[in-house]
């Protein structure tokens, strides 16, 4: 079927969606350098960001359409020295306002400062539950020391906090710790997140993906926690999706639920959006976020069912999983309006599986680190 090309009727056909998200890429500046991390390849400069004025207005927009909660995210959001003031601005707008931070560049008094603010949540990374796997992984000697005194503040302050992993080789083993850190600091949630195998995740694929044995030793812990912590720690988990039958719904459906804004204001459906070629992003510096929902090329491009091939198109779930995640898609087939290979249905699934057991035994020697900032 190829690209949407009539934004109203993908609109209509997704349930004429109201955001509820947004994931704010404040800057792609970051003292770590995770192999794993989300940013694309090619980062943003820091001379292309967004200023304070750019942000607040993108706020109200948001506030406007019904977005509720919004994820302050980089990079590292604490490497813009006004992230204070891009606080302020989600609070005047009404908007709950969600840190999303490596730990290792703030201290009490900026801490305080936040809080003061209207900071209302920290979302802190562990790339490990102990000092050498953060620093393998991180690529930062100190990290892990520095994310356990931040913890210690955020809760000391009052403010909720949630832990959050993700899972690769090199930490899968360390399930229990990284739930045990969070009961240790007093979080309110942990987010146990198998890696998603999208750019730098992509890139060190081989280095990354744990065996099957491995993974599903790792699903069994996290089952066995929630029952044992019921009522005490809220544990998400995110599936990897190398191993699975059915695909996940990319962001709850392509375009349905959350709005991703780059550091220069570009608009995507999801974080992972530019590796697609041939789309088209509109940036809040030439259109209001509500045009952009609704009518930009790249939201209708594969949101609602028209894009789909007919054996998605005719399938069950397809507004169940909306066609599963397009970067995947591509990744693994080339062509972004094929089934997800996750899929048991895709002809394409016996090569994911095939796939995930010759990555997960090939020995590589180190990660390709993101760029130093």
């Amino acid at each position: 079927m190829g690209i949407q090309t009539d934004p109203r009727l993908a609109f209509a056909e997704a349930g004429s969606p109201v955001p509820m998200g947004m994931l704010c890429e404040l800057t792609h500046r970051c003292p770590l350098q995770c192999p794993y991390c989300s940013n694309p390849l090619e980062l943003e400069r820091k001379s292309a960001e967004l200023d304070v004025e750019a942000w607040c207005r993108v706020f109200r927009q948001a506030a406007a359409l019904g977005v509720l909660q919004v994820h302050l995210s980089g990079g590292e959001p604490a490497a813009r020295r006004d992230l204070e003031q891009i606080v302020e601005g989600c609070r005047d707008a009404g908007l709950y306002a969600n840190l999303i931070t490596a730990g290792v560049n703030i201290d009490r008094a900026r801490l305080e400062r936040l809080e003061a603010a209207g900071l209302d949540h920290v979302q802190l990374s562990f790339q490990g539950a102990d000092a050498e796997t953060t620093a393998l992984v991180s690529h930062m000697k100190d990290a892990h020391s520095r994310k356990r005194a931040f913890a210690r503040e955020v809760v000391d302050l009052g403010l909720p906090l949630t832990i959050n992993a993700v899972i690769h080789r090199a930490n899968i083993e360390q399930i229990d710790d990284f739930i045990a850190l969070a009961l240790e600091f007093g979080a309110r949630r942990i987010e146990i997140a198998h890696a998603q195998y999208y750019g730098w995740a992509l890139a060190n694929r081989a280095a990354l993906m744990p065996t099957r044995a491995q993974t599903e030793r790792a699903i069994g812990r996290v089952e066995a926690a929630r029952a044992r912590l019921k009522g005490r720690l809220t544990i998400d988990s995110v599936i990897p999706d190398y191993h699975a039958r059915y695909p996940k719904a990319c962001m709850n459906g392509w375009g349905r639920q959350s709005i991703n804004v780059t550091p220069g204001g570009k608009v995507l459906p999801c974080h992972a959006a530019e590796t697609i070629p041939g789309l088209e992003f509109w940036n809040v510096a030439e259109h209001s976020l509500g045009d952009i929902w609704r009518d930009s090329p790249a939201f209708a491009a594969y949101r609602g069912t028209s894009w789909m091939n007919e054996r998605c198109r005719s399938c069950d779930r397809r507004e169940i999983d909306w066609g599963g995640c397009r970067c995947q898609a591509l990744a693994l087939t080339g062509d972004a309006s094929e089934t997800d290979p996750v899929c048991q249905l895709s002809p394409y699934h016996q090569r994911v599986h095939q796939l995930a057991q010759e990555e997960s035994v090939r020995i590589v020697e180190g990660f390709r680190y993101r760029r130093p900032s």
